[in-house]
């Protein structure tokens, strides 16, 4: 019989070997016209129906030759409990139809598998080869098992050969598990109940937890289990898939599973402590998968096909992938974004507190590798009045210092620094860059971001101050007091010459914060040219300095004496020749900087000469009535230096201040 063929004609499906069919079986819309004695040889389900109906069917038919008048009367008395009796119903519908087409006719409710499942029975009945897959055998193994077609009933039957298919081609494979369990979900009570389902995730675990941990959890042994299952059986070499591709094919074919089998599998993978990175690289690639908009850059129209997803399932979605989430720090660095993406759209969607809380303790372990467009997240409620979520990037800071207080393992520099410190405290400047020109930031809220971070996590305070002087210029109406509290963030002490230079001659700032900026400004220079000058007196070999970077000409003498001093305890050692040829060099260059740095000291004493001759010549004209008309005069020719006291005038080489209302008094 495996010659046989078969034919369909819209909702009928017919077996064409010669001879009329001889019953009817009817699985959801589609009737196949078959014959008895193939299905009763191999079902014994089908049997037990076949029979009983055509019993029942001849009693029947009995009855109606022996007393014709008998059965009309009792149709005609009963004819109410009839129609009340189901069973009674379809007892005469079959016989109905068995009156009009010669034989009897089955309806098979709630087949598993539908009727592409009973389509492939009925083939194996009648000899037919069939391509079985990981797709197609499960729910012909759950069809075979609905209709009892076991190996006691008859020798080599459906179950054996689906059984033995799932244990050789399925399980043996990684991909073809996860298909295997997609599949499932059709026919998921009677697959649960004969453990195929649990099979399919303990075969995807046992892999995904053997796999190489250089590959990501890509099992190296699973190409060879797929080449097997090329048609015609033989061994066909293929080039081999590279390490990304596999791992994008495994975690999209993961993909494809309903949220509740999902969730077994990572369940299941959390239980056999399988990798972190392996479980968040599925949770992302599901999330990214069924979560529209998660990622700016990917964020793309839904197409028409698409099925359209509700916000509450969006939101079960969501706090699924969080609540499965590794707490620990990934060792994935493009996560950070993603996690983002993650609480923007917990914020949209109106999460659980609890889910948006876990999603900022997960970014506070990695805030590092944060970027300013990550920080910047919307504030899509009503009672915040600032574009951006400040509290929400102070929140999340917080955690990150706890995070870096808790643990002993952080990287620490030579020098008592943290890089991730560093970088943290580079991003929370050009985030209060970004928000500082905000109309309605209050200045409470700058004020308390700016001073979050500990002194070390900034080597210079520039972006500070750039973000200080964009706020005052953006919110021209704060008081002087608060001008003076905002200012006070920042750390004169910790200014280039560059920011110094622009503070001086800044008006937005506070008369406090210019003095300060200025008096910072000339310590520098002076520490600068004593620095440099005692470099140029030590030139012992043994007494030499690491080269040190442009940035930093600005330390103070104090600073820049203790590292000759540990330089020197260093360098007691014997030094190659061309580490101190590159020290010569450093030196030739940093005295050439100093030369520059020495006129341009000098220029100002002669301008601060210039400011003292012309306030004398003023206050000696104060008696007369010229007075009126030249100070106009004075206030312009202080403010084309940059200084905005009228009063006093700092000299460079004493140490007194001139104050011309004693000199007048």
């Amino acid at each position: 019989m495996a010659s046989e063929k078969s034919s369909s004609k819209g909702q009928a499906w017919f077996c064409t070997t010669g001879l009329p069919s001889d019953i009817e079986i009817e699985v959801d819309d589609m009737t196949f016209h078959l014959h008895k004695f193939p299905l009763m040889s191999k079902s014994r389900k089908l049997h037990r129906l076949i029979t009983e109906q055509e019993t029942r069917s001849c009693s029947m038919a009995l009855v109606t030759e022996t007393d014709p008048k008998v059965e009309e009367s009792d149709k005609k008395g009963k004819g109410h409990e009839i129609e009340d009796d189901e069973e009674k119903e379809e007892e005469v519908e079959e016989e109905q139809e068995i009156e009009e087409n010669g034989y009897p006719h089955i309806k098979l409710d709630d087949f598993p598998g539908s009727s592409e499942s009973f389509e492939m029975v009925a083939k194996f009945c009648y000899g037919v080869k069939m391509d079985l897959s990981a797709s197609t055998v499960v729910p012909l193994r759950c069809a075979a098992e609905h209709l009892e077609m076991t190996e006691e009933y008859s020798p080599d039957n459906l179950i054996s050969k689906t059984e033995r298919f799932l244990s050789h081609s399925v399980y043996k494979s990684l991909r073809e598990s996860i298909k295997a369990l997609k599949a499932c979900e059709s026919v998921s009570p009677l697959a649960g109940s004969l453990g195929i389902t649990e099979q399919c995730i303990e075969s995807i675990v046992s892999r995904a937890s053997s796999a190489d941990p250089s590959l990501f959890g890509w099992p190296v042994n699973d190409g060879a289990t797929d080449l097997q299952l090329i048609p015609g059986g033989a061994a066909k070499s293929r080039k081999k898939p590279s390490r990304d591709s596999n791992m994008e094919l495994w975690f999209e074919d993961l993909t494809q599973l309903s949220l509740p089998i999902f969730k077994t599998v990572i369940l299941s993978m959390k239980s056999r402590d399988l990798s972190s990175d392996i479980i968040e690289s599925c949770l992302i690639c599901y999330a990214k998968k069924h979560i529209p908009g998660i990622l700016r850059s990917n964020r793309k129209p839904p197409s028409s096909s698409s099925t359209a997803v509700s916000e509450n399932e969006q939101r079960e979605l969501l706090e699924t992938i969080t609540s499965n989430l590794p707490l620990d720090k990934s060792s994935i660095s493009s996560t950070t974004r993603f996690l983002f993406g993650l609480l923007r759209t917990a914020i949209i969607l109106n999460a659980a507190e609890t889910c948006r809380d876990l999603l900022e303790r997960k970014i506070g372990t990695q805030l590092e590798r944060a970027t300013l467009d990550d920080l910047l997240v919307p504030s899509y409620s009503y009672l915040n009045e600032t574009l951006y979520d400040v509290d929400l990037v102070e929140r999340i800071l917080g955690h990150f210092l706890d995070t870096l207080e808790q643990s002993n393992t952080a990287l620490v520099e030579a020098d008592g620094k943290s890089p991730s410190l560093m970088l943290v405290g580079k991003l929370i400047d050009g985030f209060l860059a970004e928000i500082a020109s905000d109309a309605n930031l209050k200045s409470d809220k700058f004020y308390n971001l700016a001073i979050s971070l500990p002194d070390q996590a900034r080597l210079y305070d520039d972006g500070l101050y750039r973000a200080v002087d964009v706020y005052l210029k953006a919110h021209p109406w704060v008081s002087e007091a608060e001008r003076e509290k905002i200012c006070g963030v920042m750390d004169c002490q910790k200014l280039t010459l560059e920011a110094c230079t622009h503070a001086a001659q800044n008006e937005r700032l506070p008369l406090r914060a210019v003095v300060q900026v200025l008096f910072f400004e000339q310590l520098q220079l002076r520490h600068a040219i004593a620095g440099t000058l005692l470099a140029a007196q030590s030139p012992s070999p043994s007494q030499s300095t690491e080269p040190r970077p442009s940035a930093t000409r600005n330390l103070t003498i104090t600073e820049t004496v203790t590292e000759e001093d540990g330089d020197a305890v260093k360098g007691e050692g014997q030094v190659d020749a061309g580490k101190w040829k590159k020290t010569v060099r450093e030196n030739q260059v940093l005295r050439l900087d100093m030369d520059t740095m020495r006129t341009r000291v000098h220029r100002l004493e002669r301008e601060c000469s210039n400011m003292k001759k012309v306030i004398a010549k003023i206050d000696k004209e104060g008696s007369s009535p010229a007075t009126t008309t030249d100070r106009p005069r004075s206030w312009s020719i202080t403010k084309k230096f940059g200084c905005k006291f009228k009063t006093q005038v700092c000299d460079s080489h004493e140490a007194t201040m001139v104050d011309h209302r004693s000199r007048r008094s």
